[in-house]
């Protein structure tokens, strides 16, 4: 099993405060995403990628106010969106507040850290729409929508249907353009440090540096504007 950085996730109250944030805070305007019509979200995407991180992009995600959920009642939102606090958060300015790894065999890391006592949640197939076609993956989302332990555990997610020879192809970063902004590095701070490192060698996911101390999720970012440091300072 191998895994890698998939994507930052920044949250915002709403999506034009978030490309706003962008263009202010790295010098650069996101490029298009779309829409997720099970959680009523929606999100626009920045590559980021760089030899350390080869298929790294950052979304920019917020709840789509427009969106309507067929499912009664609607399922609580992935990565914490309904979360009260964090929402209060975002009202002031988007927010570093998670991340996503990317994986070949998702069933595999998913009960990897189940062997440790770590419950990422159940696999939902998703997707969005594309001027490509059909974007699809598989991604865990715990019914509580909790991101755990602070958002310093990754997401697991695999893109592609489960049958595809080469998921890779279908992944977001092959349809991005240059943005001019890389992940120069990642680094977890948890007082939980050990169980997260043990959780990160369980799934080999490596490049992130974890330390013991008040959460926080930090990750440098060279840009337009210089080195750019952005913190979830444990929301």
């Amino acid at each position: 099993m191998k895994s890698q950085i998939d994507h930052l996730v920044v949250a915002a109250h709403s999506l034009q405060q978030g490309v706003e944030w962008c263009e202010s805070v790295l010098g650069v305007t996101p490029d298009a995403g779309g829409d997720h019509e099970k959680y009523g979200t929606h999100n626009r995407l920045l590559k980021i990628a760089t030899p350390n991180f080869p298929v790294a992009y950052l979304e920019i995600i917020a709840i789509n106010a427009e969106a309507v959920i067929e499912k009664k009642p609607p399922p609580t939102r992935w990565f914490d969106l309904d979360n009260k606090a964090l929402q209060a958060e975002l009202i002031k300015s988007p927010r570093l507040i998670h991340f996503v790894a990317n994986t070949h065999n998702i069933q595999d890391a998913r009960h990897a850290w189940k062997a440790q006592g770590i419950d990422r949640g159940p696999i939902i197939h998703a997707s969005r729409k594309t001027p490509k076609g059909l974007l699809q993956w598989q991604i865990t989302v715990r019914p509580d929508g909790d991101r755990l332990f602070n958002g310093t555990l990754p997401t697991l997610i695999q893109w592609g249907k489960p049958e595809a020879a080469d998921p890779m192809q279908l992944h977001p970063r092959n349809h991005l353009s240059r943005s001019k902004v890389s992940l120069k590095s990642l680094a977890v701070f948890h007082p939980s440090a050990e169980k997260i490192k043990a959780a990160f060698e369980a799934i080999h996911l490596d490049n992130i540096e974890v330390t013991e101390g008040p959460a926080n999720l930090v990750i440098t970012l060279q840009t337009p504007k210089g080195s750019v440091t952005l913190e979830s300072l444990g929301i």
